[in-house]
């Protein structure tokens, strides 16, 4: 049979995603019907075994799970969006399997292939953790993605194969009761999980930025004016912190300050920020730095417009990553679009 690699699209239109969540008959719906998601495959991975056969895998011999390999497209749909569906099929307080279904093969994870994919993972799961949801800890390992080898094709889209079998299956092993207990019903907003912009390693960040994100944000240094990717930005949205992806600024607060580099008159919330007196380079002057990253943004100087406030945050365009209005739902932002209403 051999490792199986679902097909992405080599003009990079495509990515892939991998989940692991107890049987994977019951881990293919939700995903299959998702809008911007080009397929979906069941299958075996995280052990030693090759080409494992469903038997083999039974036995919890082979250190595989059963997984799902989600094909999607970035642009119609987040890899955000895929982790909340994936938390919402799931119970991620069990560590001996799901559900009815115990054993290493039945156990849940989030397999990244990409060190962005596991910087938001890390944080979606932190988010959840913190939003108290569950009175047990969140188990759900993050692993990078290993050898993902297809099932047989009898449990390929089971659910439409074998509907009355599979529904009573889903209900009898307890999963259906279970998240229409735990996810079906809105949660209030006070209770909603709240993002932890989680830092990432040295080690992830060498490979997730590039040289000058990295120079500019860990290493304090100063991108050139006028040849940055936002100093003449003038689109609608919001700026994140490249790092973590915290929201630092809105666009509404952008202004023209004639110095090269993007500048607001505030940042997105008081507490997105923080500064402390920079006596480099013979000045000084007030640094800026995100709260969550502790990443280095540039300045602020008391020269912006009179009558909104007088201050000048002077930004480093490498130090953040733009996300246009229309895609604030998309990428997780959605509670920002007040902001342009």
């Amino acid at each position: 049979m051999g490792a199986f690699l679902a097909e992405s699209d080599t003009s990079g239109a495509t990515a892939i995603a991998t989940f692991a969540g107890g049987c994977f008959w019951c881990m293919q719906p939700p995903f299959d019907s998702l809008p911007g998601v080009a397929g979906v495959t069941v299958g075996y991975t995280g052990g030693t075994v090759k080409n494992p056969t469903y038997e083999q895998v039974c036995t919890g011999t082979t250190g595989h799970m059963e997984a799902v390999q989600v094909v999607y497209d970035p642009a119609k749909i987040s890899y955000d969006k895929l982790l909340d569906v994936y938390w919402r099929s799931i119970d991620p307080t069990d560590a001996g399997g799901q559900f009815a279904d115990r054993g290493r093969q039945y156990r849940t994870a989030i397999f990244y292939h990409t060190p962005e994919q596991k910087m938001l993972a890390e944080r979606s799961k932190a988010a959840l953790e913190s939003s108290h949801q569950f009175n047990k800890p969140i188990v759900v390992a993050i692993l990078p993605a290993s050898d993902f080898y297809k099932a047989e094709e009898y449990h390929q889209k089971y659910y439409c194969k074998s509907p009355a079998h599979f529904k009573a299956y889903e209900k009898g092993s307890g999963r259906e009761g279970f998240l229409e207990l735990h996810w079906k019903i809105p949660l209030p907003d006070s209770d909603r999980p709240k993002p932890s912009y989680a830092k990432p390693s040295d080690g992830d960040l060498k490979k997730l930025l590039t040289r000058e994100q990295y120079n500019v944000t860990q290493l304090c240094g100063t991108e050139p004016s006028f040849a940055n990717e936002y100093w003449n930005n003038h689109r609608e949205g919001i700026y994140v912190d490249v790092t973590t992806g915290e929201p630092l600024f809105c666009s509404t607060d952008k202004f023209e300050s004639g110095t090269g580099w993007p500048s607001f008159t505030k940042p997105i919330s008081p507490g997105a920020v923080k500064e402390k007196s920079d006596a480099s380079l013979g000045m000084e002057r007030t640094e800026v730095r995100s709260s969550a990253g502790n990443a280095h943004l540039g300045h602020v100087f008391n020269d912006g417009p009179a009558a909104a406030g007088g201050l000048r945050y002077c930004i480093n365009s490498a130090a953040l990553r733009f996300i246009p209005r229309e895609d604030l739902s998309r990428e997780g932002y959605g509670e920002y679009e007040k902001m342009f209403k």
